[in-house]
């Protein structure tokens, strides 16, 4: 019989000759296993960094947003009546969708008006907010579409989830 590399003989079909630097199915499924376990671990660190990270992201944009309306406000004692009349390039939130904003200070906007859970305005002069994650929103804001929603309270004081106002 003629001799491999490994020093052995050429295996018959029903015996194998071992090589001592391959990895016995054992191994290479605790391998396998532990792969797979650091791999969902990450996965789930991933996309928590990601839904913090876009909540983030909206927060700045709501902040610069607040900001370019009161500007609007102090240079003609109105606020606009949409966003594009205060900045003419208005960004989407990090979900895709337009960031909504409401005039309070007209008639009947009062009645437009976010609300907390006693169910009072959260804001005086305008309501700015993105609908969040899940594309959907009602007025109060303890309901539980509302709160992923990405807010503006308290006249500007408060910016962040409607879950933490």
């Amino acid at each position: 019989m003629p001799v491999t590399r490994t020093g052995c003989r050429v295996p018959s079909f029903w015996h194998r000759c071992r090589d001592p630097r391959a990895f016995s199915l054992v191994e290479m499924l605790v391998v396998c296993a532990l792969v797979s376990t650091l791999s969902a671990l990450g996965a789930a660190v991933y996309v928590e960094a990601l839904k913090t990270a876009r909540v983030t992201r909206a927060i700045g944009d709501l902040h610069a947003l607040d900001i370019d309306v009161r500007a609007f406000h102090l240079r003609n004692n109105r606020y606009p009546t949409t966003l594009t009349e205060a900045r003419p390039i208005v960004p989407n939130d990090p979900w895709g969708r337009p960031y909504v904003y409401t005039d309070l200070s007209g008639k009947g906007g009062k009645g437009k008006a976010r609300k907390d859970g006693k169910l009072n305005p959260i804001n005086s002069d305008f309501d700015l907010y993105s609908i969040g994650e899940d594309g959907k929103t009602t007025t109060p804001l303890r309901a539980p579409q509302s709160r992923d929603d990405v807010i503006r309270a308290r006249d500007g004081a408060f910016l962040g989830l409607a879950a933490e106002f």
